[in-house]
């Protein structure tokens, strides 16, 4: 009877939950509400008194090329289905020594080169389904997004120029024949579109879900924090702390990043200056029935103009609490090297941008794919009764297909990575609020609206299996390739993309040389570090929600796991708050005490996978967003596929197992299109066709320099050293959208 209970706690229970479901299934996006801020816009003293200002504001300062420092806007590694389409002058070195180009298989190589589908992927195998047989070409360079030149900062102007003054010259890796290019970031730009549901953002999850003011860290940086006014004769700078606020974090980076945006050197308040007394968008054109900025444009009928009929200062002033702009006074706030001190405006900027820049980005959900729209049935799988090809023969195989590829991808276990409405582990907030009951609480396609609750991803608490509970742990355990057990960061994995030593990802650390991954503060945490922890809610993690136990409260012999004899306590009990309330396995809900733990600190029950692991990215509009992977290593859907069934490219101790999970049926090539069509079932036909609120101003973005990868034209107007950029100018579109449809990067089939 003993021999049976243990049995049942221990593993009985999952398996049998596993028999009926083997993780969440895919799950609508429509009526999911992004995740809360509370202070934003509520409370007694809200930051923003004007939602639709703030909009108006972000999406100006997203679009305007005047935000950086040589003709960079945030859109414009973004312009593309939220992501980067461009093809010329987008290889970065990667993380090699010396930092030299490698070159491609095509034979191209480095600045200015412009990239073909015989570029990708970039590390290739004489059979793609095979990652044992011979490795025939490899890379270590990365296709990123074309920035700025750099230079030295030294001023702006307030009133005209896209162009800040900046001592510039050839850049010594990116330049040919000694004249210089516009340098690459050494990742992929991911897709902005969704980005509001992540916790974390950028690839490493440095974006920090708590936005400070003034920079990416949050809680990290000691010296974050905007200036309050107080009464008219003072101010007081003060610790800003919004959660559900990443895409704010984010924004903050690359306009004060001399790769990204920016001469080295410039900070925010020299942004503010320069932008303050602007019109936005002064020499882009606007849409008069842009979804967002219409009523201020200065376009009418078929005529287009530059610019909105109001300043930046203006709109600030309509959006956000006087409380942080309204100080008449100068001193407290700094000033340049030489100049006129800051204003309490120009100080703030940073939050303003920011704040601006999320409720902006806030809008761009794109909840209406097919699949998105499709009714569902019982085990809540997609009908596709709403799917309709040209012939009603070619609607039924159409069918037949997608249904079978959402078996396939469940099935292949893509379903235990991008999980959730937004096809991703790493929106924990809101796929925890999903899966909190909440009685008339409904999301889904309008047919067949799905309940919150624990059931919210798939009948019998299938989301459990992929570590999401209603509690939204940062940090789960699950097994890596070798199926041994290792703490992982929620919505972080390392596939094998690239190998670990070119880039640690989220096993890196952040400015303050602290590391990015909440597991390895999690670990401080048992060891009884308090100093170790730096980010809100890591010391209130549930172990009883792991994938993987991290401890039994049983007597018996399990090498990996901490047990009775190792010595521990209740989850919680350190707090007074025990942490065991809905576990599906109570005996789970234990971690060692500090003395067990630190006498296991090098050995496998305290093992991490941080090293080489990268955000889970969204696969929505997936067709339209590459090249793929943080490296931008693969062009087409393809390759993605035949990726995952060769179970990656480089093999580590950190790499996640269900990788190694990939059924070879992966290999057929009618199952590659089913899977292939049920991806391409995630596309919104608005963000294709760029309609409301994919909608947007007109953009220049800089498509390389004038010449190829050997010879360049020098002679920019920034400095005589520079290659001349060569303009790819992307129209201003209405709410009503664009005739020409987004297409696929390179323009490749899937």
């Amino acid at each position: 009877m003993r021999i049976i209970q243990i049995f049942l706690l221990t593993g009985g229970l999952l398996a049998a939950q596993a028999a009926l479901a083997i993780g969440p299934v895919p799950v609508s996006l429509r009526n999911v509400p992004v995740p809360p801020v509370p202070g934003l816009l509520d409370g007694v003293n809200p930051i923003v008194v004007n939602k639709n200002a703030a909009i108006a504001l972000g999406k100006a300062l997203f679009w305007d090329q005047n935000v950086g420092s040589d003709g960079q806007a945030c859109a414009s590694c973004h312009f593309h289905a939220g992501a980067d389409g461009r093809i010329k002058n987008q290889v970065n070195p990667g993380h090699n020594n010396g930092h030299t180009f490698d070159g491609l298989a095509s034979g191209g190589a480095g600045p200015n080169h412009t990239l073909s589908l015989d570029d990708f992927p970039l590390h290739q195998f004489s059979n793609p389904a095979d990652n044992t047989s011979q490795v025939i070409f490899s890379s270590d360079d990365v296709v990123g997004s074309a920035g700025s030149f750099g230079g030295q900062y030294k001023t702006t102007s307030q009133f005209s120029g896209a162009n800040d003054q900046c001592l510039r010259s050839a850049d010594p890796l990116f330049n040919v024949n000694r004249i210089g290019v516009r340098q690459v970031t050494s990742r992929n730009a991911p897709t902005v579109i969704n980005a509001v549901f992540n916790h974390r953002n950028f690839w490493d999850g440095r974006a920090n879900n708590v936005f400070n003011g003034s920079s990416p860290w949050g809680e990290r940086d000691p010296n974050a924090g905007v200036w309050v006014k107080i009464n008219a004769l003072s101010v007081v700078k003060q610790k800003l702390h919004l959660i559900n606020s990443s895409l704010a974090s984010q924004a903050v980076a690359p306009p004060v990043n001399d790769v990204e945006m920016a001469c080295q050197g410039r900070g925010w308040p020299d942004i503010g200056r320069k932008l303050l007394l602007r019109q936005p968008l002064q020499n882009q054109s606007v849409h008069p029935q842009d979804s967002v900025l219409g009523t201020l444009s200065l376009s009418n009928g078929a005529s287009l103009k530059p610019g909105l009929k109001t300043t930046y200062k203006s709109l600030i002033t309509q959006a956000f609490n006087p409380q942080y702009w309204a100080y008449s006074g100068v001193g407290p706030f700094g000033a340049p090297v030489s100049g006129v001190p800051y204003n309490q405006m120009e100080a703030n900027f940073a939050m303003f941008f920011g704040i601006a820049i999320q409720l902006y980005e806030s809008t761009l959900v794109s909840d209406q794919a097919p699949f998105d729209l499709s009714p569902i049935d019982a085990s809540m799988k997609p009908t596709w009764r709403n799917v309709v090809a040209e012939t009603p023969a070619n609607t039924t195989t159409l069918v037949a297909s997608l249904k079978n590829g959402v078996e396939l991808f469940i099935h292949n276990h893509c379903n235990l990575c991008h999980a959730g409405p937004s096809l991703s582990l790493a929106a924990v907030a809101t796929n925890a609020a999903l899966l909190k009951p909440m009685p008339g609480a409904s999301f889904g396609p309008p047919d067949t609206p799905i309940a919150f609750g624990p059931n919210a991803l798939g009948p019998f608490n299938a989301a459990s299996k992929g570590g999401l509970t209603q509690y939204g742990n940062t940090v789960t355990r699950d097994t890596n390739i070798q199926q041994l057990p290792k703490l992982m960061d929620l919505g972080f994995t390392n596939i094998g993309a690239v190998a670990v030593e070119d880039d640690p990802g989220l096993g890196g650390v952040d400015d303050f040389g602290n590391p990015l991954s909440f597991t390895e503060q999690y670990v401080g945490y048992l060891l009884g570090d308090s100093a170790a922890i730096i980010d809100p809610g890591v010391d209130s993690i549930r172990a009883c929600d792991f994938i993987s136990p991290l401890a039994y409260n049983l007597q018996i012999n399990l090498p990996n796991y901490f047990l009775p004899s190792d010595g521990l306590i209740a989850d919680g009990s350190r707090e007074g708050v025990l942490r065991n309330q809905n576990c599906l396995n109570p005996v789970t809900a234990f971690i060692p005490a500090p003395t067990a733990a630190q006498a296991n600190s090098a050995g496998s029950k305290m093992a991490i996978a941080t090293q080489g692991a990268f955000k889970v990215p969204t696969l929505r509009n997936v067709e339209l967003t590459g090249p793929y992977m943080h490296n931008g290593g693969m062009a087409t859907l393809r390759q993605v596929l035949e990726f995952y069934g060769r179970h990656g490219n480089f093999s580590s101790d950190t790499q996640h197992f269900h990788l190694a999970s990939f059924s070879t049926l992966l290999n057929s090539e009618q199952n590659i299109t089913d899977l292939t069509n049920f991806l391409l079932s995630l596309t919104d036909e608005r963000v294709r066709y760029q309609r409301a609120p994919f909608d947007h101003p007109q953009l220049t973005v800089m498509h390389g320099q004038v010449g190829n990868e050997l010879q360049l034209t020098a002679g920019n107007p920034l400095n005589a050293s520079l290659a001349q950029d060569q303009p790819l100018v992307i129209p201003a579109v209405g709410a009503g959208g664009s005739d020409a449809p987004t297409s696929a990067f390179l323009s490749a089939s899937p």
